[in-house]
This record gives structure tokens, sequence and C-alpha cells, in this order.
């Protein structure tokens, strides 16, 4: 994948498109990565690998030269790979699809794709481009489990699609241009297919536009869920002064407050303490760095005993006469830690009627919120009272 990063990124760009000047403020931040990073960035090493075998571009020799290499990884498991290998026979699938739509089918892996014709600098990575008959297909792997993406609307995979349409389209007649995302580890796959001319137009009226005022700085702040993976989100004085606006309740008791403030309180407060966690991370991350905070000081935190060398603890007490049956817990692996070392498919074959889920504790959370709700004692007293 290219070591450079432009300013304006496609996997940024739903963050520089909504509000944008964060752009400017965020290139004022060292870009930093996380171990969730890393586990992608390998999922889609593997999963390129794997497909490129299943499309005959490797040998049998050098696939398992290099699955092996990658086998010693860190962050390889039976569990990843499971999930890489569904992605790569979702490949499988939409290129057998492709075929029976032509004879001479493209199917192209971890492309370096550039729309700079609508973005300054604009270029990312494709994982999967099939080029077949009248259509163009964009497929992007999203290994992460923490939020669901969906395709519709999606401005990253756009701006893929607009860079493969820029690098492919004059070569071949393409009239529509299909967008997938597939997240294996939420079991979701979403498409979005537009004419190359709502692409184009969505281009012009919407890229275009907010690219130039982004790389200015201009326009105004927004804030929302975009937030969460801006570097500037700990600093950001608009995010501050949205989250600071839970003080005009001036907290009074929960019975005090109307059904309306109530709702409006419950609407801001989980906002308002993810806010609360950044800065306070971004605060310590400084103050380790030397930098001091008027009030505030750093100390060495709580910590437990632990042993220096667990072996030489058991040759000790072993020594002194204590059988192992005392000395070692034995002890089941818990579930997800099982399913890992057996993979999913496995300990799904084992341990079905074995692992149940029980109802979840009530939460509340907004209506847009994809779960169904449940009833209460109220409700039903009323349905058949």
């Amino acid at each position: 994948m290219p070591g450079k990063h432009a300013m304006l990124s496609a996997s940024g760009a739903h963050r520089w498109m909504t509000c944008t000047p964060s752009a400017v403020l965020e290139a004022q931040f060292p870009e930093n990565t996380s171990e969730y990073a890393e586990e992608g960035t390998f999922a889609h090493a593997l999963a390129d690998l794997i497909i490129n075998y299943n499309l005959h571009n490797l040998k049998k020799a050098e696939f398992y030269e290099k699955f092996e290499k990658m086998k010693e990884n860190r962050y390889f498991s039976q569990e990843l790979l499971e999930y890489v290998e569904s992605f790569a026979n979702q490949i499988f699938e939409y290129t057998n699809e492709a075929k029976l739509l032509c004879n001479d089918v493209i199917v192209l892996t971890e492309q370096r794709l550039d729309f700079s014709a609508y973005v300054p600098e604009g270029f990312g990575t494709g994982d999967v481009v099939i080029i077949a008959d009248k259509e163009l297909h964009i497929i992007d792997l999203k290994y992460g489990k923490g939020v669901g993406v969906v395709a519709e609307g999606n401005p990253q995979i756009r701006l893929y699609a607009l860079g493969a349409l820029n690098e492919y389209g004059m070569l071949y007649n393409i009239e529509q241009v299909r967008m997938t995302i597939c997240q294996p580890r939420l079991d979701m796959v979403t498409s979005e297919t537009l004419t190359v001319e709502e692409l184009l137009e969505w281009a012009e009226t919407e890229v275009k536009p907010k690219a130039k005022m982004a790389m200015a700085g201009e326009g105004e702040f927004v804030v929302g869920d975009h937030c969460r993976f801006c570097r500037a989100k700990a600093t950001c004085r608009a995010r501050a002064e949205y989250n600071l606006e839970l003080a005009k309740f001036e907290f009074k008791n929960p019975e005090l407050l109307d059904d309306d403030e109530i709702g409006e309180v419950l609407a801001k407060a989980e906002r308002l303490s993810d806010w609360v966690k950044d800065i306070t991370e971004y605060a310590l991350q400084e103050a380790l760095k030397g930098k001091k905070f008027d009030g505030w000081k750093l100390v060495e935190g709580r910590s437990n005993r632990t042993y220096v060398d667990e072996i030489k603890v058991a040759e000790t007490l072993k020594a002194a006469g204590y059988d192992e049956a005392v000395i070692y817990e034995k002890k089941l692996y818990g579930i997800t830690a099982m399913e890992k070392i057996l993979g999913k498919k496995t300990f799904a074959e084992l341990l079905k009627d074995l692992v149940i889920k029980p109802p979840g504790k009530p939460v509340l959370v907004p209506e847009s919120d994809k779960r169904p709700e449940i009833g209460t004692v109220d409700s039903a007293v009323k349905d058949f009272g």
C-alpha cells in the first residue's frame, strides 16, 4: 500500500466532506497507528495473496512459501484466516458472475487509484477491481467489527470508483459502477450501483467544491459521529462547545427535568463521555512528553503484584513438596479465545448446541439504532389490561 498520505484521504472523506475545516486542523497532528489498524493491514495482505492464488496468478509453490511466512505474523490466527477466506471466496463468486457477462473479465487487486481530478493529491488503494462488459465493480474489505460500514452513499468507495473510472474508463465502455463493501466479521455485504453519469455528477457537485473548501480550511465545523476518528478530536474547540452545552441543564435532579430535556441530555451524553475520554487520553500523552497542565500532575498508577518468572515459581513450589494440581489452575478457555483457536467453522460444528447467548441487559439507545425495541412491564399491562 502507498506510504504517502494525502491531506484529503478517501478514508477520511466522510469527515472532510461533512466538516470541511477539519482537514487543515488534522494536518497539525501526527498519524498514529494501532493494533487494530495493523491487524487490518495484515488481513488485506493475506486476502490479496489468497485471491491471486484463486485467480491462478500465483503458482502453488510460490503461494505456500508466502503463506507459511505469513503464518508467522503475530496477527495470524485460524479465525482471521477463515474471515479472509470468506472474503476471497466472495471475490471468486463475483468473478464467476462477471464471466457470465463476458469472456474477457479483468480482475485487479491492490490497485492504486488516482482521483486527483476531483480531490487535490487524491489517491487510494482499491482492494479488488472487476471490469466486465459495461460494469466496473469495486470491492472493499473492511476487517474491523467495531462499526458496520455500508456502501450506499459511502464517499470512500465512491472516490475509489472515480479513480478506477479515471484509469479504465477510456479503455472500456463502462456504463455503470457497482461498489461493494464486505465486512466478514459482521457478516455484512452491502452494495450500491450508480450510472457513470450519476457518479460523475456527484463528483462535480459534491466532491470538487467541498475538497476545495477543505484544502483552504474553509466552511463550518460540524460535530457528529465522524469526529470519532478525527486526529483533532481532543482539542477541537467546536466539539468542546457542542459538548459543553450540557452545562445549561445545571445538572438538576433527573426528576426535575421534563421528558424532552431528558431526551436531549441522553442524545448528547454518549458524545460527551467520548469527548471527556479523548481529552483525558490526549492530556496523558502530552504529559508523558513533558507538558504541564495547571492543577494536574503525572503520578505512578496503581499496579498489581506479578511473578518475575512463572516457571521458577512452579519449580520452587514443587521442590517444596506442592503438587501441580494445587499450584496450577485448570480452566476452560473462554468462548472468544476458543473460537480463535478452533476457527469459527469448527467451533460452530462442535459446540453449536453447547453455547447459548442469553438476552442482553436492557439499554437505552437512539431510535436510529437497528436493534428491535423490547417490551416493558407497563406496555404488557396496557396490551393485555
